[in-house]
């Protein structure tokens, strides 16, 4: 595309060369077809430069959006700046992909393609050309260089802000309770101008470039005219090292613009050159975190209650490091892991589910192969300290779990957590609607309600972490005999405090 638009370009000089030395009929079908020409290249490379950078793009946000979702526990980085990176980073790209990557090409060939055509009708026009060109490179890179860095620096402040902004309202109600509004705005603020500052510096550099190129494109012009114009009228101040005609010397001065003007575009996409270059290294830090692609289909447990072996199985949280462990939780009991807080029991049921990777050993669930790929939304049904719900109606809440269960199975699991009296004392019974955080609802219900989507997924591997805490003694007991029934059918693994749960389970485990 590139060669057959410079060729045009030659071809719409010659053109307008041939009439205006009396030539009509040829000038005129040149300049005809070579303006078409042009206008057909730029139209297919447009197209085809923004459907190749749709396709990386779209494939990058798979990649960063299940990066960020399979943050491992304790990670430090904000929720807020992963999901920047997987928009706003990856979007950088896309203008790396759709105007700089076609305007590099064009930059590196079509100069070529004109000085060639340039010295066919004047070779010191070519030579002024290029020499030109050789400190417009120079001033290019230096900018390019310092524009480099200032775009990192640029996203890193974006990343910040977005990070900020984002987990700063996950925790309005945090924030609210202990009245400091003022202060994380003034913190919004701070971060805001960071960004302001840096986006300022990344442009004047852009600027820079932009004078630099058009600098030196000025000069060459400049210098071709006077060439040329000094040439024709046998006023150099040395003999013409060639012979001149009108014609010559007006195509070598109308091929002068078009030498510069693929690395006017060049210089123009330059600045997406540097955004694209500094999200490229953050999004590789993000994509470290990416879930290694399977070699196989995942498996599927088995239907029936599966025992789960641990084998040699260690975990590091940070600086904390659980096990190694070596234990066997039989099929269809109840087995609790206890220990004190921070002693990694979460994350143990994590591993055992397969959201979190193991540091040493294996988890065998059933007939399957140790370290066999688990499907955790087919194998386990989980029930966490903070669960979350889907904005939408308690009964929409219960649906998730088992898209086909009836109005009736879900009012009996919400009976048999002791959850339905509380909500018929609200105006909308199960039609009362939550957010995510499950407002409307006790710290118990939340609990309850969890619990309750959790014993109607259809999974053999039922995993509830601390189900008892925020419960007094009676609802504990209650729960207690519901968790006691749901085994037999299915394996039940439940983390907990509470020593009268523990001693209603057929096995425990204890961490230190």
């Amino acid at each position: 595309m590139t060669l057959v638009n410079s060729t045009a370009a030659a071809g719409f000089a010659v053109g307008l060369a041939l009439l205006l030395t009396g030539r009509t009929s040829g000038g005129l079908t040149l300049v005809g077809g070579s303006l078409g020409l042009r206008a057909l290249c730029a139209w297919a490379a447009g197209r085809l430069a923004a459907r190749h950078a749709r396709r990386v793009t779209a494939a990058l946000r798979r990649r960063a959006v299940a990066a960020v979702l399979h943050r491992h526990r304790g990670t430090p980085d904000a929720v807020g700046e992963g999901l920047a990176a997987a928009v706003d980073e990856v979007e950088a790209l896309d203008g790396y992909f759709a105007r700089f990557a076609p305007a590099a090409l064009d930059a590196r060939l079509a100069p070529l393609v004109i000085a060639g055509a340039a010295a066919l009708a004047s070779p010191v026009a070519a030579a002024i050309l290029l020499a030109t060109l050789i400190p417009f490179v120079v001033a290019l890179a230096l900018a390019g260089g310092a524009a480099a860095s200032a775009s990192r620096r640029q996203f890193e402040a974006l990343a910040r802000l977005s990070g900020h902004f984002v987990d700063r309202v996950r925790a309005l109600p945090v924030i609210l309770a202990f009245e400091a509004e003022a202060r994380e705005t003034e913190r919004v603020a701070i971060a805001a101008e960071d960004v302001s500052r840096r986006t300022l510096q990344v442009l004047k550099i852009a600027f820079i470039s932009t004078a630099a190129l058009e600098f030196f494109a000025a000069l060459a012009v400049a210098l071709v005219a006077v060439y040329c114009g000094f040439a024709l009228l046998g006023l150099l101040p040395f003999p013409p090292p060639e012979t001149l005609d009108f014609r010559r010397a007006f195509i070598a001065l109308a091929l002068a613009p078009e030498f510069y003007a693929p690395l006017r575009r060049l210089a123009g996409a330059y600045h997406e050159k540097q955004l694209g270059e500094a999200a490229a290294a953050r999004l590789l830090t993000l994509l470290e975190r990416e879930p290694p692609p399977a070699d196989r289909p995942a498996a599927r447990p088995s239907p029936t209650a599966p025992q789960v072996r641990l084998r040699n199985l260690s975990l590091r949280l940070g600086d904390v490091h659980v096990g190694p462990i070596d234990d066997i939780l039989p099929a269809g009991r109840v087995t609790a892991l206890v220990g004190p807080t921070g002693s990694g029991k979460s994350s143990l049921l994590a591993a055992i589910v397969g959201l979190e990777a193991p540091e040493t050993g294996t988890v065998q669930l059933g007939d399957l192969s140790p370290g066999e790929n688990l499907r955790p939304s087919d194998a386990a049904a989980w029930a966490g300290q903070a669960p979350a719900f889907l904005p939408g109606t308690v009964l929409d809440n219960l649906r998730a779990a088992s898209p086909g269960v009836s109005r009736r199975e879900m009012l009996d699991v919400l009976e048999s957590v002791g959850l339905a009296g509380a909500l018929r004392s609200r105006p909308d019974g199960v039609d009362t609607l939550l957010d995510e955080r499950g407002s409307g609802l006790s710290g118990g219900e939340r609990r309850r309600l969890a619990l309750a989507r959790a014993l109607l997924k259809p999974a053999p591997l039922l995993v509830l972490d601390e189900p008892t805490a925020d419960l007094d003694e009676a609802a504990e007991a209650e729960v207690i005999a519901l968790i006691r029934a749901a085994a037999g059918s299915r394996t039940v693994l439940v983390a907990t405090h509470s020593e009268r749960l523990a001693a209603a389970a057929d096995h425990v485990l204890r961490l230190a």
